[in-house]
């Protein structure tokens, strides 16, 4: 399970040419490094504003997995699951789409929400993904 996923965003010539720059001076190793340091300084400029929105709302942080018994576990009790994450949810493979769709109230992740594209398909069409 990859804790990263590639995002892709679009610069002007001059910001481009600026990271370029402090590159080549040495200020930072490449472009990827310079990018990640000014996300970095944003969310810790943000810390305050990110820790009160995960309490309000009773997220979970880290990285989160229910496995094919915990699905099982949950039908059998008569229980929904209702996930609220920052960072990364994962369904495995080996979970149903049936079981899925039948045993998720809700799923809201801000981050990465991994699944097989036939569970996540299932989901969004039965409203299941906020």
């Amino acid at each position: 399970m990859s804790d990263t996923e590639k995002i892709t965003i679009n610069l002007g010539a001059v910001d481009l040419g600026k990271i370029d720059l402090l590159v080549e001076h040495g200020h930072y190793s490449n472009r990827t490094d310079f990018i990640r340091t000014a996300i970095r300084s944003q969310l810790d400029k943000h810390t305050l504003e990110v820790q009160q929105s995960v309490t309000r709302h009773s997220f979970g942080v880290g990285a989160f997995q229910h496995s094919l018994e915990d699905f099982e576990r949950y039908k059998a009790k008569g229980e929904k699951i209702k996930v609220s994450i920052v960072g990364i949810y994962n369904i495995p493979g080996d979970v149903p789409v049936g079981l899925a769709v039948e045993t998720i109230e809700s799923i809201k992740v801000y981050g990465i929400f991994q699944a097989g594209s036939a569970v996540k398909d299932a989901l969004v069409k039965a409203g299941k993904i906020l």
